[in-house]
């Protein structure tokens, strides 16, 4: 519980912005069963890749430098405290530009090889995505967890990008 609880804000990070506006659109689509499910798969995948691979790093880091799994902080959470800044001032600077992506109108009619592709592409290569992945896989590394426990953040992650889609469920007959 006290992992889910410690990842459960990196989370909501990942499916913060147009992560979030997506499943709302695919969950209100045509085929928004077949839809919501492809692109939650895709996000599946994205989340596991990204994550893991941050993981493996982190541990090869710790070997390499012959760093502890507790103590302080070392030169990976210096490091992730520079992008997150950096990604807070870029957002910042950003926030007047209000054009929604031209990929968001074909939502509505979208297919579900679109909507896995969508979910993979949206996970895999938002900035703050990746920044999230990273401080997981990092955290989980630094405190000796296993390499399973990546599958607590894709829960919680899932859970959260699957919201829209449970609510059409829990709806029932359109």
């Amino acid at each position: 519980m006290k992992v889910f609880l410690a990842v459960l804000p990196m989370a909501f990070v990942m499916s913060a912005g147009p992560q979030i506006v997506t499943a709302v659109f695919l969950a209100t689509s045509e085929r928004w069963a077949a839809n919501s499910l492809s692109f939650l798969t895709g996000v599946a995948i994205a989340t596991t890749i990204g994550t893991s691979v941050a993981y493996w790093a982190a541990t090869a880091a710790q070997s390499a430098t012959g760093a502890t799994t507790t103590g302080g902080a070392n030169a990976l959470d210096y490091l992730l405290i520079v992008l997150l800044l950096f990604l807070m001032i870029r957002v910042f600077l950003k926030r007047k530009v209000t054009e929604p992506p031209k990929w968001m109108a074909k939502l509505q009619s979208a297919t579900p090889k679109l909507s896995i592709t969508m979910g993979f592409l949206l996970y895999m290569l938002m900035p703050t995505d990746i920044v999230s992945m990273i401080t997981v896989g990092g955290y989980l590394a630094r405190n000796g967890l296993p390499w399973a426990s990546v599958f607590i953040f894709l829960g919680a992650t899932l859970l959260i990008a699957g919201s829209p889609f449970l609510i059409a469920l829990l709806m029932g007959k359109r």
